[in-house]
């Protein structure tokens, strides 16, 4: 089939789109718009894989979903790879596309972000520094339209004005200007005089405003630009009143000068110093009056070697300049100064002498210096964290790509950590951190980089390491964990997991990487702890694959998709069918059935099992109930998983479904693993006692696989236990599985419990079992498990009995 017709309606896009066939997921055509995103030949991409260039997810998720007949509409953020290798991020669109008399395909949109997503960042950080001097500037600013409305103003112009709060925080232009009119004496005189300026919109102007309050303001008025054009004008207002003061006032500072904590420098107009108030000679550690020096020379700014001529400009032009300078000591290092500098003039505006303020930055600039340390660094153990991680992880990785020289990224979780700080607190916990950072510190080179993410979660960037010296590195690290630890008088011994990836093979960012070496430690956690394992790609597949399955089971639980067989039960000595297993089975579209064995243990890793086994315990029951209304009652017995017996509503919400479905409660029989009952005896003592006390029947399944205590299995309100099929499967020709199956049966009896033999498949196990006093079996001999209809049909039939088993 031909897609050329597409071609009108693309190619005239901006979007870059593709035209995909839903069943090969293979693009049939592209516009020049989506060649150009994905830097190609068109010719390259008709006819490629759609997870060639774009693998989220959620797109696996999307056209497993197309596989199982659900069409539906994708619109989100995605990540699509150029031929370079280039990730882009886009805004795509993928919905079903039927034409008038053609097949269905699916239409994929997609705009690049790139440039859009760093002119916001642009405008955003230009903002936030616009904002940032504004309210830094120690001078009250005004900014206006050019019709005069107020756009902004800072926290010093409300200041100077004494703006009343309400104006702060909703503004009110016609009422700010009235009061700026009612804080000075000619209110008329103070609008006319804006009134010039914003009839001449380039005009400059300096003006002094005299407020009522006494200040004396001075009042530069600016015109704004934008692009050459007066788009509004700035009027910057700074407080000049002591300026003002004149050679008497400046003799009455003189007590001022001599007491001020901050350093005091009096020059004549070529900046040659007059005089120093003590503090500061104090400190310039001088022991001499530096009199008759250049100020200039004690002077110097790292970062700008010309700023004499930046402050001279500064003096002449405004009067006054600001800014940070170092002082020259004549021993040790160099002071950094927070300067003011002011310009006096005459009364006939002739430069008279130049001021000098300075404050000591030292405690400043060394909190500066803690701040970051803690914005870098992990506050416990003082290792980086992960924004330093980050930023050397990045240079690592520039480096790699012109050396071609890879790297190692270990991530390290401690095992069962947990149980430490839930049993000796928080506080011992910490000691403990701190005692493996300063292992795993020992164990790395001084290239290399050690961070902890947070909890016992660690990160190690081994510098130019490849898979030997990575796995060489991960095997010491553990030698070292393993070590025994003492603390506070305490001495046990820790174990760790370590996942590693490699530097270009598993990723291209940090990101990337700190995923697939979590990825391999969890493999790891998976596998028993305290080793290490590389990263493999199919890790990622398979964490997919139950990901997908645990989504399939969720809505397959709504869909119902799952239903329930079951398997008979028969009496060995009466030959009759008294009760039956009920086996959850799960019809999976484009699969099929499915057998418990695939999906159980993914249920059981995501807690669904707590859900899947709430529908089976329902469903069960309602069927029960059914059978027994027909007049054929028939026990039915529920596996009950570890998780859902452990719910606080469990003992509860069995004795509602069978008040719901009004079913005889020995009509139900749970069946429970050893694992259950032993991980917290008391409590699971308490839950079956209350079962047993509805009147519902319990068995131990399994029975032989565990560890349970026998003082334990004395106490519990048991009915029944069941051999494990994996003790029948050589029973006739084995003697210690006979054996193990005689002990089995003899021990049930003895504890007045009925023993049920599972998995029997042959003739020769059941004449044993016969021979041994089991009383109940079940297995392929005499039923596979079967929907309920086919059980109720088969023991209907008259050849649906069980056959008799002669004696041994």
């Amino acid at each position: 089939m031909s897609y050329v017709h597409w071609a009108p309606i693309t190619e005239g896009l901006i979007e870059a789109v593709w035209v995909v066939d839903p069943r090969t997921r293979r693009i049939l055509t592209v516009n020049t718009a989506a060649a150009r995103l994905l830097g190609v030949e068109r010719g390259a991409l008709v006819g490629s894989a759609v997870q060639d260039w774009i693998a989220d997810p959620q797109d696996h998720v999307y056209w497993q979903e197309w596989q199982a007949g659900i069409e539906q509409t994708l619109e989100s953020e995605a990540t699509v790879r150029r031929a370079d290798g280039e990730l882009v991020r886009v805004q795509r669109r993928v919905s079903p596309v039927t034409p008038e008399g053609g097949e269905t395909v699916v239409l994929v949109a997609m705009q690049d972000l790139s440039e859009w997503q760093q002119t916001r960042q642009r405008l955003e950080t230009l903002l936030a520094e616009l904002r940032a001097a504004l309210e830094s500037s120690s001078d009250g600013i005004l900014v206006c339209d050019l019709d005069g409305r107020i756009r902004a103003f800072n926290r010093t112009f409300a200041t100077l004005w004494d703006l009343p709060e309400a104006l702060l925080t909703h503004q009110d232009d016609t009422a700010i200007w009235s009061h700026l009119a009612a804080c000075v004496p000619d209110p008329g005189g103070f609008h006319s005089r804006l009134g010039e300026l914003q009839r001449a919109p380039l005009l400059e102007a300096n003006d002094v405003v005299l407020l009522r309050n006494g200040r004396i303001l001075e009042r530069a008025s600016r015109p704004q630009l934008a692009r050459g054009r007066p788009i509004g004008r700035i009027h910057v207002y700074r407080d000049v009143t002591e300026r003002t003061a004149t050679e008497a006032k400046l003799r009455l500072a003189a007590k001022v000068f001599e007491s001020s904590l901050d350093a005091i420098v009096v020059t004549d107009p070529e900046r040659r110093i007059v005089a120093c108030n003590p503090a500061a000679l104090k400190l310039a550690a001088m022991e001499r009056d530096p009199q008759g020096e250049r100020l200039d020379d004690l002077l110097y700014a790292p970062s700008q070697p010309q700023w004499p001529h930046h402050v001279a400009q500064a003096l002449a032009d405004k009067g006054y300049w600001e800014g940070e300078l170092w002082l020259r000591r004549p021993e040790g290092p160099g002071v950094a100064l927070l300067a003011s500098w002011v310009l006096l003039r005459d009364g006939d505006g002739r430069p008279l002498n130049t001021v000098l303020f300075a404050k000591d930055l030292s405690e400043k600039l060394e909190a500066q210096r803690r701040i970051e340390q803690l914005a870098y660094s992990d506050p416990l153990t003082g290792l980086p964290n992960r924004l330093m991680l980050g930023e050397r992880v990045g240079h690592a990785i520039r480096l790699a790509q012109r050396s071609g020289r890879g790297f190692a990224l270990l991530f390290l979780d401690l095992d069962r950590f947990k149980s430490i700080n839930d049993s000796l607190g928080h506080m011992f916990g910490d000691q403990v951190l701190v005692e493996v950072a300063a292992r795993l510190q020992r164990c790395l080179r001084q290239t290399d980089t050690l961070s902890r993410l947070g909890g016992d979660e660690f990160v190690i960037h081994l510098h130019e390491a490849d898979r030997h010296a990575a796995e060489v590195t991960a095997q010491r690290i553990i030698e070292a964990i393993t070590r025994p630890v003492t603390i506070d008088e305490m001495q046990f011994t820790l174990s760790c997991s370590i996942g590693i990836a490699m530097y270009p093979q598993d990723g291209a960012t940090l990101d990337e990487l700190i995923q697939c070496a979590d990825t391999a430690m969890y493999q790891v956690k998976e596998r028993g702890k305290g080793h290490y394992r590389f990263y493999q790609p199919e890790m990622n597949a398979d964490l997919l694959g139950r990901i997908q399955m645990d989504h399939a089971m969720r809505q397959g639980l709504q869909r119902g998709e799952f239903e329930l067989h079951y398997q008979p039960r028969v009496d060995l000595r009466s030959g009759t069918v008294p009760a039956c297993e009920a086996l959850v089975r799960w019809h999976r579209p484009g699969q099929g059935l499915v057998m418990p064995g695939t999906f159980i243990g993914v249920a059981e890793e995501t807690g669904l099992i707590a859900l899947l086994g709430h529908w089976v315990l329902q469903n069960a029951i309602a069927q029960a109930a059914r059978w027994a209304a027909e007049g054929r009652p028939l026990q039915v017995a529920v596996n009950v998983s570890a998780l859902q017996f452990q719910q606080a509503r469990f003992v509860q919400d069995v004795a509602d479904a069978l008040q719901q479905h009004r079913l005889p409660p020995h009509l139900l029989e749970l069946e429970l693993t050893e694992s259950i009952l032993i991980r917290d005896a008391e409590e699971a003592l308490g839950k079956l006692q209350a079962l047993a006390d509805l009147g519902v029947e319990l068995s131990l399944d399994d029975f032989g696989t565990g560890y349970s205590s026998l003082t334990y299995l004395k106490r519990f309100p048991l009915h029944r236990l069941k051999i494990d099929r994996s003790f029948l499967v050589s029973m006739p020709e084995d003697g210690a599985d006979a054996a193990i199956v005689a002990a089995i049966v003899q021990m049930g009896h003895a504890l007045s419990m009925e023993v049920v033999a599972e998995g029997v498949e042959r003739p020769e196990q059941l004449q044993r079992l016969h021979a041994l006093g089991c009383d109940h079996y079940q297995g392929f001999l005499f039923a596979r498990p079967m929907p309920a209809d086919a059980l109720r049909t088969r023991l209907a039939s008259p050849d649906g009995k069980p056959a008799q088993t002669p004696p041994p």
